[in-house]
């Protein structure tokens, strides 16, 4: 399979002066389409700033970020913002849905930033995904009513909004019970594996990181084991 996405020699460095942290240390990681790769690694070793950084929420001091083969350095941050909302998916441990929105609106949120779509097509667009993660009867109830394994659903379906080729999780399932977080899992799994996407998140949860295709832990900055 193709490299979809990736990075080359990543560095970061955080804080200034006396103060100033190596947070990323040359790190390499290639993601092909249609497969889930996990980040473990103990707190404060480098995962989520490697996945913001390959999100193009963040830029590397020094290496290459490449998007579906397009080196991503020197684009304005116009471009960054354009490549980011057509080609990547979110999903955080904080699902950041509007509470006072419907389920529907929410996973809409994208396509209007987008602005690809029509109103009616993104409401029907909106409408086939919550339904594919098992809400299809709830598209009309406000965020705030419901659980918290429905809103991370919610959450997945609205990462998809734009059908991203990338989708990067940050302890997507950290705030759920047991079953709702192989729920979860299982949806993602299962919708990489049909669409042909690319999947990377970063994990503390054993079980969901042995279920993916790669585990890459981290230490300090770096990774020290890939399997």
């Amino acid at each position: 399979m193709s490299m979809v996405f990736g990075g080359v020699e990543l560095h970061r460095y955080l804080g200034e002066a006396e103060s100033r942290v190596h947070v990323l240390c040359g790190v390499t990681l290639e993601v092909p389409a249609g497969e889930v790769h996990a980040i473990v690694g103990p707190s404060g070793c480098g995962k989520s700033t490697l996945l913001y950084v390959l999100g193009l929420l963040d830029k590397p001091d020094a290496g290459r970020v490449l998007i579906t083969g397009v080196e991503m350095a020197g684009l304005d941050d116009t471009v960054l913002a354009r490549h980011r909302n057509e080609k990547i998916g979110f999903i955080f441990q904080f699902h950041f849905l509007m509470r006072e929105f419907t389920a529907l609106e929410n996973v809409m949120i994208p396509m209007r930033k987008l602005g690809r779509l029509t109103p009616a097509q993104m409401r029907d667009r909106a409408a086939l995904l919550l339904d594919k993660v098992g809400l299809g009867n709830k598209l009309h109830r406000s965020a705030q009513h419901l659980s918290g394994g429905e809103q991370q659903r919610v959450a997945i379906a609205r990462s998809l909004a734009n059908d991203p080729v990338i989708l990067l999780a940050d302890e997507p399932t950290g705030n759920l019970d047991t079953d709702n977080s192989h729920l979860v899992f299982g949806l993602l799994k299962e919708l990489v594996k049909q669409e042909g996407k690319a999947l990377l998140l970063a994990t503390h949860n054993p079980s969901i990181a042995q279920a993916c295709d790669h585990i890459h832990e981290m230490r300090d900055g770096e990774f020290v084991e890939h399997r």
